[in-house]
């Protein structure tokens, strides 16, 4: 599903409803990016993601799982998505 990141850039990979919403399964996005700016990021894009797909989905950078800082102020999180990360979307699957 990846492909070759762009110079300056980090993929963002999106899951289920994430890729629903975005009609997208994949995108690049510009490097480097603070990790608590990203589903501010996504939203500008994307508006409406946030409440319906972004507040109930898991988060990883390169495949390991990352807790998103709970606000803009948040110090405690300063992780910053670098050039050439991994970034995916998992919003949560129901199963049936």
């Amino acid at each position: 599903m990846t492909s070759k990141t762009p110079k300056g850039h980090f993929n963002v990979l999106y899951f289920a409803s994430a890729g629903s919403f975005t009609a997208k399964q994949m995108e690049a996005m510009p490097a480097p990016l603070p990790l608590k700016k990203l589903f501010g990021t996504l939203e500008a894009h994307y508006e409406g993601i946030t409440e319906n797909v972004l507040e109930h989905s898991l988060v990883t950078i390169n495949l390991t799982y990352v807790e998103m800082p709970s606000g803009e102020d948040d110090d405690d999180q300063d992780i910053i998505i670098q050039e050439g990360d991994e970034v995916a979307i998992i919003p949560p699957v129901s199963s049936g």
